[in-house]
């Protein structure tokens, strides 16, 4: 097939060029920043900060990036073992008679099941409010697209075995085809990736929320009084002028939640729907803050 050649060789081409434009380093880096940040942002958002005014540095999201993309990546190998395990089986039978059949037949069931994921995709107003739809409609979408692309993909390869291949006017098409439709797949497991982050940076701060004794706790000593609310539980005591000339107000009850780039966020001890954060200056004289031990014996 000599109009192959060119092709796969021009292919190869841009590949390249696009592996020297971004090296996979740094594309592995932003994929980690990226779903850090997804992570963090639902994390914090659950206590009603907007992550951005944190000022965490690239290396703090890249370092939150294994915690919401464990799942995802176990569930990846399992499953890419498996297939390769199935592709190894459905290689002894490309010389079976209703081989062909049966792969034009998985083709179908494969636009079948894109259909279903681009109505969910026409239907987001309908289905917003479904919890699990930003998850199922990337992995229907996916799985239909990665079935129609491997039967092409075999398709093809069986013409080319065969001897049977179309024109090369024809054959361009069908591998251009092949590659979008794996992009297609790829921007779906972007998609279901980004949820999954975004699902566990929830489920970590809820997890947070209900076990506050786990944070550090603070003590706090200001200038001006905070007038915390009431149902915070956190307690106020008017320090002595002949204790300290400086600082007027201490504060106990309160856990560090996060340390950003100027600033301390501060939580009650337990969780109320009516508490908020508070967020103290860090490298100010205007607060004094102590940390306390652990309450375990050495």
């Amino acid at each position: 097939m000599p109009e192959e050649k060119p092709l796969s060789a021009q292919l190869e081409r841009w590949l390249g060029l696009l592996g020297s434009v971004i090296a996979p380093a740094s594309l592995i880096g932003a994929l980690l920043f990226y779903f850090g940040y997804v992570s963090s942002r639902a994390q914090f958002d659950y206590f009603g900060i907007d992550v951005d005014a944190v000022g965490l540095s690239t290396q703090d999201y890249v370092m939150r990036s294994p915690q919401p993309l464990l799942v995802p990546l176990l569930i990846l190998a399992l499953v890419g073992a498996g297939l390769i395990a199935l592709h190894a089986r459905i290689r002894h039978r490309w010389d079976h008679p209703g081989f062909k059949v049966s792969i034009e037949r998985s083709i179908m069931v494969g636009l079948v099941v894109v259909v279903i994921g681009v109505a969910m995709l026409l239907t987001y107003p309908l289905l917003s409010s479904w919890d699990f739809y930003p998850l199922v409609t990337p992995v229907v979408l996916g799985l239909g697209a990665a079935l129609t692309a491997y039967g092409l993909g075999t398709l093809r390869f069986l013409d080319s075995r065969r001897e049977q291949a179309p024109e090369g006017s024809r054959a361009t098409p069908r591998l251009a085809v092949i590659v979008l439709v794996w992009v297609a797949v790829a921007a779906c497991l972007f998609w279901a990736t980004a949820t999954i982050a975004q699902w566990s940076g929830l489920g970590l701060a809820r997890h947070q929320a209900k076990n506050l004794d786990d944070l550090p706790s603070v003590i706090v000593d200001t200038q001006d009084r905070l007038y915390l609310p009431e149902q915070s539980g956190v307690t106020e005591i008017e320090l002595a002028a002949s204790d300290d000339s400086t600082y007027r107000y201490r504060y106990w009850g309160l856990r560090l939640l996060i340390v950003g780039e100027d600033q301390l966020y501060l939580v009650p001890n337990e969780w109320n729907n009516h508490d908020t954060t508070l967020v103290l200056p860090f490298r100010d004289d205007s607060v004094r803050v102590q940390f306390q031990f652990r309450n375990i014996e050495p």
